[in-house]
């Protein structure tokens, strides 16, 4: 069900800002990506596409983005960009990498859903527009197995969520809300204490007693099991077939208007890496780690990489029915007034790009450009 009614958030630009997707690596804005000698090289004749010098691409120091990571590692972005050289900014956040979408400082970003809706009903529908799917899965709720022994013993804890009304609050906030307990989503008092942490200090408030659980993504779910928690509820289940988008890729609605060639490009990297990933996991995994490790200077241990990568599906499917239902729970919980969603999603050039690979094409929900 479409959700087609208001432009508007309640709470406007404010409630916009608490609404990033964390990252989880330690390199910031405008963070640069490092060279690495396996990556491809430009090929000897290659040409500049749509004449471009550059192509600048954005992404999450997160296991969920890493599509972009092991496209970075492997080298697939600049081998399809040929002489158009591929440059990377790393984010912490997704209110910046959309400031940096808006800016023209870079042109297409891996990220998650709640900023991506938040950054288009901001500007009205005229700055992004998604254009194709990069992963699903990766959240799950972790405890501390001597205060929670099950889902009803949730109630009355203090449980961790990245950041008010990021894409892991809001799916939390529902959850409670379906168990019929009551929480004030602005304070996160009520029947259960939600305590907005950033992802990188949660482990250590974990650690510390501050925290009874979390509904967080991976790395950080892997990382706090690893600190004696367990896993109490993986929100895959909660979703038909197991599948909701954590990850999809955006484009600046200029950038695709003036270089379709270099946007179909960074889209055939992207569907080439996603079929490496799935046909070759162990390696992808390590290769995304060595991503991680250049661009934040350290690497996951293998006791948080292997489970975090296991509960990961790589998809080229923007799963834009699920993209809908959690701007619903959003407008559920009273952080988003009704989004207006018609035309944020254009998938011709991905599903261009699908049909010439023999892969089946793709669906935006009805939420697709006219």
């Amino acid at each position: 069900m479409p959700v087609n009614r208001s432009t508007f958030l309640r709470r406007g630009a404010a409630v916009v800002a608490a609404l990033p997707l964390l990252a989880l690596g330690a390199c910031g804005y405008g963070s640069d990506s490092k060279d690495d000698d396996s990556k491809a090289k430009v090929a000897a004749g290659s040409e500049k596409i749509d004449g471009l010098d550059s192509v600048k691409i954005g992404y999450f120091g997160n296991l969920t983005h890493a599509t972009a990571l092991v496209a970075n590692q492997k080298g697939y972005f600049q081998k399809e960009l040929g002489a158009t050289e591929a440059k990377y900014q790393v984010f912490n956040a997704g209110p910046s990498e959309i400031e940096a979408l808006n800016s023209g400082s870079i042109d297409i970003g891996w990220i998650g859903p709640s900023p991506s809706i938040n950054g288009y009903t901001k500007s009205k529908g005229t700055n992004l527009r998604i254009i194709g799917g990069s992963a699903s899965g990766g959240v799950k709720l972790v405890v501390n197995p001597k205060k929670i022994k099950s889902l009803k013993d949730v109630k009355g804890k203090k449980i961790a969520t990245p950041q008010l009304g990021n894409t892991q609050d809001v799916a939390f906030l529902n959850w409670i809300a379906d168990q019929g307990w009551k929480v004030d989503a602005e304070s996160g008092k009520g029947d259960v204490s939600v305590i907005r942490t950033d992802n990188k200090v949660t482990p250590d408030a974990y650690k510390a007693g501050s925290l009874d659980g979390a509904w967080v993504p991976e790395p950080t779910a892997s990382k706090l099991v690893a600190e004696g928690a367990k896993v109490l509820l993986d929100e895959s289940d909660l979703w038909p077939d197991k599948k909701f988008v954590i990850t999809n890729i955006i484009v600046s609605q200029k950038f695709l208007k003036a270089h379709p060639k270099a946007v179909e490009a960074v889209l055939k990297a992207s569907v080439e890496t996603n079929k490496w990933i799935n046909a070759n996991p162990d390696e992808a995994k390590a290769a995304a780690n060595k991503q991680l490790e250049a661009d934040s200077g350290k690497a996951l241990p293998a006791e948080v990489l292997d489970p975090a990568w296991k509960s990961i599906q790589f998809t080229n499917d923007p799963l834009a029915s699920t993209l809908n239902t959690e701007a619903e729970h959003a407008v559920k919980a009273g952080l988003l007034e009704d989004p207006l969603l018609k035309g944020i999603y254009d998938l011709t050039l991905l599903n261009k790009v699908l049909k010439a690979d023999g892969e089946s094409t793709v669906d935006d929900a009805g939420l697709g450009v006219k």
